[in-house]
């Protein structure tokens, strides 16, 4: 009899598991045809594609492309100068990363539930806006007619409009608040949810022992977040080159290209603008293999130093 009630629980874990594969079988294909499939294009690289042709009617470089990516004096200039936008870029976001952690312990210090529900909706709304959108109203609000230069002017401020937006200087400054704007509101939901699962018998016996509200933030709430933060921090390290490409599109113009164009949209330029493929193909992969390595490293630093592993 125990040896049957052995065999029928094994049956059933075992039915269980097939049933939680089954679950999750259509995000593993959908991750694959996303995420997988599409590396098939990396041969684009040993090719002088030229559209519409089929790659087999293409010549055939090998690595000629990767050769040129440093072997071309213009070249590597300009791409010395797309790293160091997507460096300051990537650094300046780490830097601010802060910024989501305490947002979200001063609106779990609102009391007013209304309020709160109130600043929470509308600071993660922006998330939801697309960039298109975003650029639409700093262009209604800050190009040399818009409406902030309108009123400088009508107040006798200034006398020539300022250059805000078609300006190559403080691109970076500009597009760090745009992407705090966007991203705050909806950054502090992870570390609100954090908040929400931190032992309350904490809260209460800190408050027995006459602690205050900074206290408690300071000994009790920030320190509960730091593990949630670091991890964050080190998917951000890990994706350091991967700026995105959709906000420097939207934002860029003849004016401040070269302190705008990240590697994401240096590649995009390259391929469509520029019309060569090949190139651009041979860019992506080096992104994607350093992206990799800085991803193996924060993992092996993550294990030495917290015990954990992030992958």
């Amino acid at each position: 009899m125990a040896k049957t009630g052995v065999k029928n629980l094994s049956k059933k874990k075992n039915w269980e598991g097939k049933k939680m594969f089954l679950c999750i079988l259509p995000f593993l294909i959908l991750c694959f045809l996303f995420s997988y499939f599409p590396l098939h294009g990396w041969i684009y690289s040993l090719y002088d594609y030229r559209a519409p042709l089929k790659l087999s009617q293409c010549e055939f470089v090998g690595l000629k492309w990767f050769k040129t990516l440093f072997s071309n004096k213009t070249q590597v200039a300009q791409l010395i100068q797309v790293m160091k936008n997507t460096f300051a870029m990537s650094l300046l976001g780490i830097a601010t990363s802060f910024l989501p952690v305490l947002f979200a312990v001063f609106l779990n210090e609102i009391k007013c539930k209304w309020f709160k529900n109130l600043v929470q909706t509308f600071t993660t709304l922006p998330n939801f806006i697309s960039w298109t959108l975003v650029y639409s109203v700093a262009f209604c609000l800050f190009s040399s007619s818009g409406m902030f230069n309108t009123v400088l002017q009508n107040l006798g401020i200034i006398s020539e409009p300022l250059k805000i937006l078609d300006s190559g200087e403080h691109v970076w400054l500009q597009m760090l608040l745009w992407n705090t704007w966007k991203g705050l509101g909806w950054g502090a939901i992870m570390y609100l949810a954090a908040i929400a699962g931190i032992d309350q018998e904490l809260y209460d016996a800190a408050k027995v022992d006459g602690a205050g509200r900074w206290q408690i933030i300071k000994n009790i709430t920030i320190p509960s977040l730091m593990p949630t933060y670091f991890v964050m921090l080190m998917l951000s390290v890990a994706n350091f080159l991967n700026n995105g490409m959709d906000q420097y599109y939207v934002f860029q113009n003849s004016f401040n290209k070269q302190s705008i164009q990240v590697l994401d949209l240096y590649v995009y330029n390259i391929g469509m603008t520029g019309r060569s493929l090949s190139l651009a193909t041979a860019i992506g992969i080096l992104k994607s293999l350093v992206s990799v390595t800085l991803l193996a490293i924060v993992n092996f630093v993550s294990k030495k130093t917290r015990g954990e592993s992030i992958m």
